[in-house]
């Protein structure tokens, strides 16, 4: 076999594999629009391709007085953009402070931060729920922020400071020669260097509220102050729930703030780390 056969079924072999991969994902992704538009509410009566089209499902949850599908709507967007920006903040500056400095405890700090990573956040939830309940946090979206805030540090902060250390130490030294500060360092040259990493991290905690179920399961009471995954999750639970379609529709519509912002953050996952060197 010359390299020219080798070369084709090489190219043959990485399409087969996408074609493949494309149809274990896109194959679940249209039956549930598919079924967020089918009139009937029953799963086993639906189809993939609906023989008639209908938008009662999703005019039932944006104008049926039981629904209180906008309130959760608006409780995940809430909690998932605070937890972005904070989230990303503190992780930035957590990691600018074990990149750049030297301090007793930095070793065992980073060890720490591995050691976190090992065990999952389901370990915590009970310690978490007593927590909240002793400081009056509990069913409240501000106690739901503060656990998502405070767990992303540790699995975040890792990334970003190994990030932070491919950055050219000279920049600060050039920096610090023409006077400048700790901060002004951090937020003039080392952020815009790392806009890639960090539109990463700014993603992925705005993605997790959407996403999380067990977490608000356990904070959350209080209809009012369900998260779309819990506020869906009981459409197909409570006892004689047959709402299948309803799941489907308002599932699609998680999509939707997910990508605008993946969108937005897009141009600095390509150009941040290149603009930013310009600017520094």
């Amino acid at each position: 076999m010359n390299k020219k056969q080798k070369s084709r079924l090489e190219v043959t072999a990485i399409y087969l594999f996408l074609l493949i991969m494309g149809v274990i994902i896109l194959y679940p992704l249209l039956w549930t629009i598919g079924l967020s538009f089918n009139p009937g509410t029953s799963l086993h009566s639906s189809k993939m391709i609906p023989e008639t089209i209908s938008l009662r499902h999703y005019e039932w949850l944006f104008f049926d007085s039981r629904s209180n599908y906008v309130q959760w709507y608006k409780n995940t967007l809430i909690v998932a953009s605070i937890t972005s920006l904070c989230a990303t903040f503190l992780v930035a500056l957590t990691a600018y402070a074990f990149s750049r400095y030297r301090f007793v405890g930095r070793t065992h700090g980073l060890y720490a931060f591995l050691l976190l990573q090992m065990f999952p956040v389901m370990m915590a939830m009970v310690a978490l729920y007593i927590l909240l309940n002793t400081v009056q946090l509990l069913d409240t979206l501000l106690g739901l922020i503060l656990i998502y805030v405070g767990t992303s540090i540790p699995m975040n902060a890792f990334l970003v400071k190994g990030y932070f250390d491919t950055i050219p130490r000279d920049l600060d030294e050039s920096a610090k020669l023409d006077g400048a500060g700790h901060f002004r360092i951090f937020f003039t040259i080392m952020l815009p260097l790392a806009k890639p990493i960090l539109a990463v991290v700014a993603l992925f905690n705005f993605m997790s509220p959407f996403m999380d179920f067990i977490l608000p399961r356990i904070i959350l009471r209080s209809p009012e102050n369900y998260t779309l995954a819990l506020g869906l999750f009981n459409f197909v639970s409570d006892q004689f729930a047959n709402n299948f379609t309803r799941f489907a529709a308002g599932s699609v519509l998680i999509a939707v703030p997910i990508a605008a912002v993946f969108l937005f953050l897009q141009r600095y996952l390509i150009t941040g780390l290149s603009s930013g060197a310009t600017k520094g």
